[in-house]
């Protein structure tokens, strides 16, 4: 048995794919998939702000594609929103503050459709939950996770809607956060009768450190798949 660490990469089916948005881009992306069986679920991750270094390399969404589909059967779908580069390549297109990125969000979503891929959730992390609110509230879509929501783009209508939609919605919030700490989210969010609201001691923006990742990896499988729940923290070589 090993330790899962920061750098593990536990197995996993992993391809390049290319999502094609409504507008006409093409946006670079890939897909992990446990190793032996169909997923139980999908998660469908959308990056923080491009313009400060966001994309979907980011280490939260990172460590979700080499853990998750191992240890709790998920299916992992990260991207580039339009104008975004990593590793993998550049998106096509240029980033739109928010607005024209609904397409990317929407082309996602229409490929886990068409790819027959198990309920869809959608992962948004810091800008990517202002996508998730604003873009992700579609009928395909079973639910959401947003990690560090600053609420500066999505506003009281988006939050009104996901109310209206009964979909689950958890939201985890650093206590340290830079723009939205547990207090004032707890007053946001209340306009979401259904919205799980958990405040994460000593856990700032950015989630660095292992315990961080691990608190966060850990909530998203205890919603979306209870069953493997919790975590292991060592893997069998």
């Amino acid at each position: 048995m090993s330790e899962i660490r920061a750098s593990t990469v536990l197995p996993a089916r992993r391809a390049p794919v290319s999502l094609h948005t409504s507008d006409g881009l093409s946006l670079v992306g890939e897909l992990a998939l446990p190793a032996g069986r169909d997923p139980v679920a999908t998660l469908i991750c959308l990056h923080p702000l491009p313009t400060h270094g966001g994309m979907m390399d980011s280490h939260l969404l990172r460590k979700a594609a080499y853990r998750l589909p191992a240890l709790a059967d998920l299916a992992v779908l990260r991207f580039n929103t339009r104008g975004t580069a990593s590793e993998a390549g550049r998106s096509e297109g240029t980033f739109d503050g928010g607005d024209a990125e609904r397409y990317d969000v929407a082309a996602a979503v229409a490929w886990c459709k068409g790819a027959g891929l198990p309920r869809l959730w959608l992962l948004g992390w810091s800008f990517g939950t202002e996508l998730v609110l604003r873009w992700g509230n579609d009928p395909a879509v079973e639910g959401a996770i947003l990690l560090s929501p600053p609420l500066h783009r999505a506003g009281d209508a988006d939050l009104d809607a996901w109310a209206a939609s009964g979909k689950p919605l958890l939201v985890l919030v650093p206590e340290l956060d830079d723009y939205l700490r547990p207090h004032r989210a707890r007053d946001r969010f209340a306009r979401v009768p259904q919205a799980e609201l958990i405040a994460v001691e000593r856990a700032k923006h950015l989630w660095v450190g292992e315990p961080s990742v691990r608190i966060v990896l850990g909530e998203i499988v205890r919603r979306v798949n209870p069953g493997a729940w919790p975590l292991p923290t060592e893997w069998e070589d």
